[in-house]
């Protein structure tokens, strides 16, 4: 996971979902990558969870200079959005494998599940959305380049969403997926050929060759879309991830007491992390989730 001041409300109530809802939380390892150095919000993480197995990694931003192009949504041309690209190159030789997990989701099932999903002999799992246009995610220069669009050929391509993935890291370290993940944010600067952040690139190297995952795993899209961030229902089936991808945040919509449906699920337990500006918890006990509880929404069986 990312570690920064405007998302710790998020990062927080997601490490309590998962912790609450593990078998063995015990054996639940936490890799933060952090881009400014902020002792408040370390200081915050290690207080309010003084048992944490946890450790922290510096994300170099000079990696990304001059990669990042502008998108539809600031948040999303951020450099610490990008670091999901070099998980295998941060982290150490020692970290074979690893969920790759974004900071506005809550987890209601044990992560254990998520974390034993057969990979075979793919980098990465992810639930695919092959009903998604994947058109949409690309510009007309890209679609009418005589040679791009031959990228996908020999692969049946399906939208996946970055903010959950479980990642061979040793597989992606020795097929340099870091660098051809890059070569797309070169190919990008030189003539806009996508529109969103750091999500194209990624399906420009990956779509149609990742090990699909049920969509239980990341019942995503709950901040709407990426312009207004309108309020969006929860998608039909069993759900062990509710993630609020888009551009409205839960704790944002909260606080301005324009919150959406899905932002009153809660899941016993998990309290609001009230930060000051991001940084200081000032009430660690209030509900994170007001309303009712996802017991009593999902049926035995269909969590």
């Amino acid at each position: 996971m990312t570690l920064d001041a405007n998302y710790l409300r998020g990062t927080m109530a997601a490490v309590l979902s998962i912790l609450q809802h593990s078998t063995c939380p015990e054996n639940v390892v936490f890799h933060f990558l952090y881009v400014r150095n902020e002792p408040e919000v370390f200081s915050t993480i290690r207080s309010t969870f003084p048992y944490l197995n946890f450790k922290i990694y510096h994300f170099d931003t000079t990696r990304v200079r001059g990669l990042i192009s502008k998108s539809i949504r600031q948040a999303l041309d951020q450099p610490l959005n990008y670091a999901r690209i070099y998980l295998a190159d941060v982290l150490p030789p020692e970290v074979k494998r690893l969920i790759y997990l974004d900071s506005d989701l809550v987890m209601v099932d044990d992560v254990a599940k998520l974390w034993d999903v057969d990979l075979k002999s793919k980098v990465l799992a992810a639930p695919e959305y092959c009903h998604a246009n994947l058109t949409n995610y690309f510009t007309e220069t890209f679609w009418s380049d005589p040679d791009l669009p031959k990228t996908f050929a020999g692969r049946n391509p399906c939208y996946f969403n970055t903010g959950v993935m479980v990642m061979d890291v040793e597989r992606w370290r020795k097929g340099s997926y870091s660098q051809k993940v890059e070569d797309w944010m070169v190919l990008q600067k030189q003539k806009r050929i996508y529109h969103l952040g750091s999500l194209p690139p990624f399906l420009l190297v990956l779509a149609g060759n990742i090990e699909p995952v049920d969509h239980r795993w990341n019942q995503h899209g709950l901040g709407g879309d990426n312009i207004e961030g309108k309020c969006r229902g929860l998608h039909p089936g069993p759900i062990s991830l509710l993630h609020w991808s888009g551009k409205g945040k839960p704790w944002l919509r909260l606080d301005s007491r324009k919150p959406c449906n899905v932002d009153h699920l809660r899941v016993i337990g998990v309290s609001e992390l009230d930060c000051d500006l991001g940084i200081a918890i000032r009430r660690r006990r209030r509900e994170y989730f007001a309303g009712y509880e996802l017991d009593e929404v999902f049926a035995d069986g269909e969590r």
